[in-house]
């Protein structure tokens, strides 16, 4: 079984053909797809395709730049609502049994520079997830060592920490393994030497396959403009992790399964 264990079905960009996205990851061989909220309305949309897609699951998160206002989040341009941090946990905590993650949370110092109301806000979504006991999904861009550093300030499990996207150095990225935490690689991976990086560096029982669709396609337009990615695309990724552990891609598919059960329900 393949899984996508990050990706955002709620964007716009999949709204007119969802169901064939979801019916061509079927196809694929994808079992998973774990679509991550930024905010409150994409929280309750989380909730609403997994009620609606039987391999969709929820993850409900806050991305960094939306923590940034401690009183209220940026306003949703289609539906004018407004939601703080406070909202958001209890809107997870309302729908514990239904989530499986809570993500996308972390720290951004490439969009948003005020790392401490950051901090603040990701700190009470660590403290929900060690109460929880669920996994956390973490974006950290250019703040992957500012993350390391404040994950030890909780006594938060280390494998319920899953690394999204991480992008930082081989020192960063050994320090992360040694701490025991998980990595989560885009489908990208085969264009990518940071992300091949990544891999040869981690160990196999401690990784995951996302899109975090819809950017990150492992296809590049002859022209260079978007290329909208889907979770069918994972196959891509298992090819790609096969070829740099010199393993048959089912064992790498199986290990990431195995990683999966064990992460989010153990």
């Amino acid at each position: 079984m393949l899984i996508d264990v990050h990706c955002h079905l709620d964007h716009k960009l999949y709204e007119k053909d969802l169901k064939e996205v979801i019916e061509r990851a079927k196809k694929a061989g994808v079992g998973v797809i774990v679509t991550n909220g930024v905010e409150f309305n994409t929280n309750e949309l989380s909730l609403e395709l997994a009620g609606k897609y039987s391999i969709v699951q929820p993850a409900l998160g806050l991305y960094p730049e939306d923590a940034l206002d401690r009183e209220l989040e940026e306003e949703n341009f289609e539906l004018g609502e407004k939601r703080g941090i406070k909202e958001i946990i209890h809107q997870i905590e309302k729908n514990t049994e239904k989530v499986i993650a809570i993500g996308e949370v972390g720290l951004d110092l490439f969009n948003g520079k005020d790392i401490n109301s950051q901090k603040e806000s990701l700190g009470e979504l660590i403290r929900l997830t060690i109460k929880l006991n669920k996994p956390i999904i973490l974006h950290s861009r250019k703040a992957e060592k500012q993350l390391l550093d404040f994950l030890k300030e909780f006594n938060i499990k280390a494998d319920k920490v899953i690394l999204h996207c991480f992008s930082g150095n081989s020192k960063l990225i050994k320090q992360a393994v040694d701490e025991g935490y998980n990595f989560s690689v885009p489908t990208n991976l085969v264009r990518s030497d940071s992300f091949k990086n990544l891999v040869n560096l981690v160990p196999l029982n401690k990784l995951f396959t996302e899109t975090d669709g819809p950017y990150l396609s492992p296809y590049k337009n002859e022209d260079k403009t978007f290329n909208r990615n889907e979770s069918s695309y994972i196959v891509e990724s298992i090819k790609e992790i096969a070829k740099i552990k010199n393993l048959s891609e089912k064992e790498v598919e199986k290990q990431i399964e195995e990683n999966f059960d064990r992460v989010f329900f153990k």
